[in-house]
């Protein structure tokens, strides 16, 4: 006979009889007296996800990898909550990574709840950096960016907002709907292993490593390198800046 953890919580909280006591409670982690039904977990880490913001509704053009602007993103997380934020662009497979370094407190301040989050990639430091990284580049060149569900792009309305970048939400534990930048993050764990702690590399290191992966010949690019497509797509783009300015 097999019981499901589920199964084992919902008999000991008996909802029928009102869940634990208060007492009982105590030797929980959570402290709750009585059981959160999964389907509502879920619902609370992917409340920024809506309707409009699924994969579904990204324009088709970025399925076909004909139109450069459209990324896919990510976090590499390191040790001590260290990340850095990783950005591919679909068409040219030009790579940007993004320096998250912690914020002025952390390790210092006592985390609190709902209090400001320190790490480095809480959703307003998030959205902050892409903005800056993002607003680098012509508008035809920032069409949309694909992200998973991670919290760290709760604030993805206000970077909409900002800089007119639509972002869209993989489906969950669908790591190859954001396929060129899973392979984009395999190659960066050469650079970044697995638990080191990533806030060690200073942005000048992390750009050399974004500079080393933009100058490798891809195949699919016709042995081109990705650093060569984009200057191309960046070229067109500016140029067509300037004629319509004129």
């Amino acid at each position: 006979m097999r019981i499901s953890h589920e199964a084992i919580y919902q008999a000991l909280y008996v909802p029928a009889r009102g869940g634990l006591s208060r007492q009982q409670s105590w030797h929980l982690r959570r402290g709750r007296t009585k059981r959160m039904p999964r389907a509502r977990t879920r619902a609370l880490a992917w409340a920024h996800v809506t309707e409009a913001t699924t994969l579904k509704q990204r324009p088709s053009e970025a399925d076909a990898r004909d139109v450069a602007g459209h990324w896919e993103g990510d976090l590499i997380i390191g040790l001590n909550r260290s990340a850095m934020a990783t950005l591919i662009d679909r068409t040219t497979r030009y790579a940007m990574l993004v320096h998250l370094p912690r914020q002025t407190g952390y390790g210092l301040i006592k985390p609190t709840k709902n209090g400001p989050a320190l790490a480095g990639y809480g959703a307003v430091t998030m959205k902050n950096a892409l903005v800056a990284t993002f607003q680098a580049l012509p508008v035809d060149l920032r069409r949309s960016l694909t992200w998973d569900r991670g919290k760290e792009m709760s604030a993805h309305a206000l970077l909409t907002e900002e800089i007119g970048l639509p972002v869209y939400f993989a489906d969950a534990k669908s790591p190859w709907q954001r396929g060129s930048n899973e392979h984009l993050n395999g190659l960066l764990r050469q650079y970044f292993p697995k638990g080191t702690d990533i806030s060690r590399w200073s942005t000048p290191e992390i750009q050399a490593v974004a500079h080393t992966i933009n100058n490798r010949p891809r195949g699919i690019l016709g042995w081109r390198t990705p650093a060569e497509v984009f200057a191309d797509r960046l070229r067109s783009a500016q140029e067509a800046t300037v004629a319509t300015i004129g």
